[in-house]
């Protein structure tokens, strides 16, 4: 071979050469590829809703004290009401009657007191002049006495016809809104039968029905009311729940009180009741193999969105699961961690993504 060849030859097989370890070089200064999960907070508390209707705490059932007629009645359903306000009035024509016929009694008893008393005076004065004996005088204290007990009770039964004068007129025992009406004018009833039922407003609250299977979780739960119409919300306290189940739903009637319940708030409507069991603080569900624990306490790389720079971040991790860490500090919604490999990463180091999982608290 002639030397000019020989020395093309060689200079070739450098080129090669040189270029083959640059390429060496460039695919040795490539940045990592990393598999990263997508942070999103929500709370670890659990939360369940249960469809419940609006109602008064008290509801009183007003009736008349006295039998009668009822003459009219004042009020409709749904008519706001006061305490003191006339409902109905009972026909008080026999009511009347009867008031004259005590006062006449009373008057008949006064006057034979006074018939009496003047007896006795009689009696005493000829006793001490010795005409009457002494039984006889005894006796004009008796009839005196009698009378005057028959006086007291003859007051007594004026005192009682005027007070059922005045039970003739129904009045609001509180503030309220009428909830049912049980009689009609002219309609003849007895005493204590309901006339019209009053639904107070101060204290309102959701009534539910909960299964069995939920009862344990009423204790420490948070209750919180949503209205269907408007979507109002307000804060509820569980009063009372039925001692036995319904008979035919096999759930347990439940209410609870809505302290901060406004105008909005109107009975019969209907509302979610949500109860909330746990922490409502925001938390993420971290893979395992995403923390990095070298003594300094758990860690994870998070990626910079902007350079694809690693970030060494520390965190608080709140419970370990099997294959996931609850962290309740240090995490942001929206960054980007890397969740495999993180035992071989840097802080600072650049790299690539490969693909998007999501790290939640789904």
């Amino acid at each position: 071979m002639r030397p000019t060849a020989a020395k093309w030859i060689a200079v070739l097989m450098a080129t090669v050469a040189l270029a083959s370890c640059q390429e060496a070089e460039v695919v040795e200064r490539q940045d990592p590829v990393v598999r990263v999960a997508t942070v999103e907070l929500a709370p670890l508390a659990e939360t369940r809703s249960y469809t419940g209707t609006i109602v008064p705490r008290t509801e009183v059932a007003e009736a008349f004290r006295v039998g009668g007629k009822v003459a009219a009645r004042l009020v409709d359903v749904g008519d706001r009401v006061e305490a003191g306000q006339v409902l109905a009035r009972l026909d008080t024509v026999d009511l009347g009657l009867q008031l004259e016929q005590r006062q006449a009694e009373l008057r008949a008893s006064r006057a034979n007191l006074a018939t009496a008393e003047a007896d006795a005076e009689r009696a005493r004065a000829l006793f001490k002049r010795g005409h009457v004996t002494q039984a006889a005088l005894d006796a004009r204290q008796l009839a005196v006495d009698e009378a005057r007990s028959r006086l007291e009770q003859a007051e007594r039964a004026v005192s009682l016809a005027t007070n059922q004068m005045e039970y003739a007129e129904l009045k609001a025992s509180a503030d309220g809104a009428v909830s049912a009406t049980s009689v009609e004018a002219g309609q003849v009833i007895s005493a204590g039968q309901p006339v019209v039922s009053i639904a107070r407003l101060d204290e309102k609250e959701v009534e539910v029905a909960l299964p069995e299977s939920r009862l344990a979780n009423l204790e420490g739960s948070t209750a919180e009311v949503e209205l269907w119409a408007g979507g109002a919300r307000f804060s509820a306290r569980l009063r009372e729940v039925a001692p036995e189940a319904d008979p035919t739903s096999r759930t347990y009637r439940a209410r609870f009180s809505i302290p901060d319940a406004d105008e909005t708030v109107r009975l019969g409507m209907t509302a979610t009741l949500s109860l909330t069991k746990g922490d409502p603080a925001p938390i993420a569900r971290v893979p395992m193999t995403a923390l990095l624990d070298d003594g300094r306490g758990p860690v994870v790389f998070v990626v910079d969105p902007t350079s694809s720079e690693l970030e060494r971040r520390p965190i608080v991790v709140e419970a370990y699961r099997s294959e996931e860490a609850i962290v309740s500090d240090g995490l942001e919604e929206g960054e980007a961690i890397v969740t495999l490999g993180v035992q071989k990463l840097e802080e600072g180091t650049t790299v690539r993504v490969a693909r998007t999982r999501t790290a939640s608290a789904e």
